[in-house]
């Protein structure tokens, strides 16, 4: 559900090409990081089938705060939720994630751009498979790199200072996952990174 605190006015994606004077006043990763997804739009326009939304996860801050924004790109708005990252980006349980990994077992985050694909239930009830786009994610869809939603990603835990860990999945709220699922649908763009 979108509420008024998480909802951020942004200049369309069209509009970026001075990201610094169009982020006045912003926090200065926003910019960073939608330039960084623009780009991936860019670089995987051919594969992309839904061009309106990309989802990008700002892992340069706490999971304490909503880091997973899903950018409308004809509005230009920003919507942001908590995301979960892998238990092997951040051993220590920290909430901070400290490095990403393509390996198979790492149970770590990985960087880069994914896309969307289709919706199943599994063990982890409602979820989206994503295919890695880059060099840094390629064997995401054979390591069962998901969305999905977890019970230690919700406000009461980002409230006591951190979320629990994925297996290198984004690990969404209950509440939060119907809409992910719903705007980030199949040929959807997710980007990874920290700005």
């Amino acid at each position: 559900m979108l509420t008024r605190r998480h909802i951020i006015r942004l200049p369309a994606i069209a509009a970026l090409a001075s990201p610094a004077a169009a982020f006045a006043g912003q926090a200065p990763d926003h910019t960073s990081i939608i330039t960084t997804a623009r780009l991936a739009l860019q670089r995987h326009h051919e594969r992309v089938t839904q061009t309106d939304r990309i989802g990008i996860a700002d892992f340069s801050q706490p999971s304490s705060r909503p880091r997973f924004h899903i950018l409308d790109v004809n509005s230009g708005r920003l919507h942001s939720v908590l995301v979960a990252h892998g238990k092997g980006s951040d051993p220590a349980h920290t909430g901070w994630l400290k490095s990403f990994s393509n390996t198979p077992g790492s149970e770590a985050t990985s960087k880069g751009a994914f896309l969307t694909a289709d919706a199943y239930t599994g063990k982890h009830g409602w979820s989206r498979r994503l295919i890695g786009l880059d060099p840094d994610n390629s064997n995401a869809f054979s390591r069962a790199i998901v969305i999905h939603s977890a019970w230690y990603v919700n406000e009461d835990m980002a409230r006591a200072g951190k979320l629990g860990r994925s297996q290198g999945c984004f690990a969404f709220s209950e509440k939060d996952l119907s809409y992910i699922m719903e705007l980030l649908g199949p040929g959807s763009l997710i980007i990874s990174a920290n700005s």
